[in-house]
Order: C-alpha cells, then sequence, then structure tokens
C-alpha cells in the first residue's frame, strides 16, 4: 500500500509494509519535522519583482506554505504596486511578519491570498496573525492587525458586570518613570501625569498605593471620602469628627490624628462612627503624639473604627 500525505499541511501517512529498514527515518524527516514546522517555524519570503509570489507547497519534505510564522522582506514598487502572495487553497493560520519596504508610494501592498480566493491586503511594518478559511484570507481583527499608533483609544462602552467604579476610584496607570495611562472617559490617554490624590497606581515596581490626603483642622473635621482611603489632621483643639461625606460601603483606610505642639486635645465621633463593644477611645495626650484610626465603611452611614495609639514619633 503506497504512502499517502495530510490534506491540510501535507504530512506523510505510510502505507501497510512501506519503508523497510528506513519506516523510522521517513517518519522522523517526513512527520515529526515537519510537524515542527507547523508550528514553530520562522520562515523568510524574500519578495522580488514579480507581481505574484507563491509560496512552495510539497508533499512530505520542506516547504514555505507549511510554516507557522512567515517573514516578508525586500520591497514593493517598480511597475507594480502590489504584490499577490499565494499561499495553499487549506485551512490554516499563519503569524506575518511584514519587513517589506515600499519603493513609490504609501499604497504599495502584500496581498496575502489563495489563488482563486479573496485576499488581505498586510499592512507594511505590521505583525500579526490571519486565517485561511480554505478558501480565503482573513485577519483575525476586522479593524486589522493592531490597534495603530494613536494617543488614545476608544474601549467602548460596557453596560453589564461592570462595577460601579469613578474616577476618584481609578485615575491612572503608572506605566513607566515617563508617561501614564490615564482613565478619561472610556478612554486610556497616554501622557500627562495624575497627581490628584485619590489615585491608583502601579509603580515601575508594581507598587499599588493610596496616597495620604492632609485634611483641614477645624472644630468639627469634616472628610470627602471621594478624595481618597488614607487621610492624616494635624489637632491644634478639642474637635468632633463628622459623619464622612461620600462614603462608599466597603471603604477601607485609616485617619492619622496628630497632636499639636500642646497636645492634650480631645477628639469626639459622630453616630455614624461605631467602635468594639461600643467603647468610644480617646487620642493619646502627649504633644505631637501620633494616632491612627484604622476604618471600614459597613454602610455608607455607619463606619467601624479601630484607634491604635501612640506611634513613634
Amino acid at each position: 500500500m503506497a504512502s499517502s500525505y495530510t490534506s491540510r499541511i501535507r504530512l506523510t501517512k505510510q502505507g501497510d509494509g512501506d519503508n523497510p529498514n528506513t519506516w523510522g527515518t521517513v517518519l522522523n524527516n517526513q512527520v515529526i519535522d515537519l510537524v515542527d514546522d507547523a508550528i514553530a517555524s520562522y520562515t523568510t519570503v524574500s519578495i522580488g519583482s514579480a507581481a505574484t509570489v507563491t509560496l512552495t507547497e510539497n508533499e512530505g519534505s520542506e516547504d514555505q506554505s507549511r510554516s507557522a510564522i512567515l517573514h516578508f522582506k525586500g520591497s514593493v514598487g517598480g511597475s507594480h504596486n502590489t504584490i499577490s502572495l499565494i499561499i495553499p487553497a487549506k485551512s490554516k493560520q499563519y503569524v506575518v511578519n511584514n519587513a517589506v519596504s515600499a519603493n513609490t508610494t504609501a499604497s504599495d501592498i502584500v496581498k496575502m491570498k489563495t489563488a482563486g480566493g479573496d485576499g488581505y491586503d498586510i499592512p507594511l511594518g505590521s505583525v500579526g496573525l490571519v486565517v485561511c478559511d480554505g478558501t480565503s484570507v482573513l485577519p483575525t481583527n476586522a479593524k486589522g492587525f493592531s490597534l495603530g499608533t494613536a494617543a488614545s483609544a476608544d474601549i467602548g462602552v460596557c453596560a453589564t458586570n461592570v462595577p460601579d467604579t469613578s474616577l476618584a476610584d481609578i485615575r491612572y496607570l503608572r506605566v513607566s518613570t515617563s508617561s501614564n495611562v490615564s482613565l478619561i472617559g472610556s478612554k486610556f490617554i497616554v501622557g500627562a501625569s495624575v497627581t490628584t490624590p485619590g489615585n491608583f497606581v502601579i509603580g515601575t515596581n508594581a507598587r499599588a498605593y493610596n496616597p495620604i490626603v492632609t485634611i483641614t483642622d477645624a472644630a468639627c473635621i469634616s472628610i470627602n471620602m471621594a478624595l481618597g482611603n488614607n487621610f492624616l489632621v494635624t489637632v491644634g483643639g478639642n474637635r468632633t469628627l463628622k459623619k464622612p461625606a461620600n462614603c462608599t460601603v466597603g471603604q477601607g483606610g485609616n485617619i492619622y490624628f496628630i497632636q499639636d505642639g500642646t497636645g492634650d486635645r480631645t477628639l469626639s465621633y459622630n453616630t455614624a462612627w461605631q467602635f468594639v463593644s461600643a467603647s468610644v477611645p480617646s487620642l493619646s495626650t502627649g504633644a505631637a503624639d501620633v494616632d491612627m484610626l484604622v476604618y471600614n465603611a459597613r454602610s455608607s452611614a455607619t463606619i467601624d473604627a479601630v484607634l491604635l495609639k501612640n506611634f513613634d514619633r
């Protein structure tokens, strides 16, 4: 029984009794090696002066069209502005690196296609994935190989299964020492630095942090929780901590209370603040003493808290 070949990537299927004493060599060279090519081979295809370049297609031996990755090199131009790159009319995917240069105008293109099907114009200088469905060549993204080089891209709007997130909750992602990606509406904007308290920041060493917001000392201390999670105030007299504004259920953080240079300042609390065993704590009284109120919002009107006292100055 004679050997045959698979229909898509043309691997040898040895017939019964074929290749005595060389059966293993055929298996290695005409099957295993070719599977390796189909999965991971990087093949350079030179684009010449002809209007059509046809990839080699061999049964049971090395060829160009079996390769997983195709690197086009050379240049388009001269007597034609389009080169048709012909691949087999068989289902397969290719990673394409189009390093071809244009000799004449920006309209010079490489069209990857089957002999009888529709093709796809591979953007010059691009790297991406195309799929042949056995008839035509299609890109995996209808808009092209990439998102382009624009400073911003509209990521669209999703109306369901999205957490309720305000701009105070997520302000920007730091992606390098010199640039930020800011969330503005439904777009990510690369460039302008955002330093307003309330930022969510991923730094160059993958840190995530929330800045400490300094709040104004007053007889009744007001906190706007839309500005962040962590706060600090130096108290200059006996004070009352008001119910916070814009409190979100589940929001947590801490508030530093620092005695001024005189000390002995007291702090009372609005009933929104709840403590362990309903025991309202007192601040440390020494001059410049540092206490930290750790809190978590059980509801917008109920904030559970614990006071940690007398940190080293």
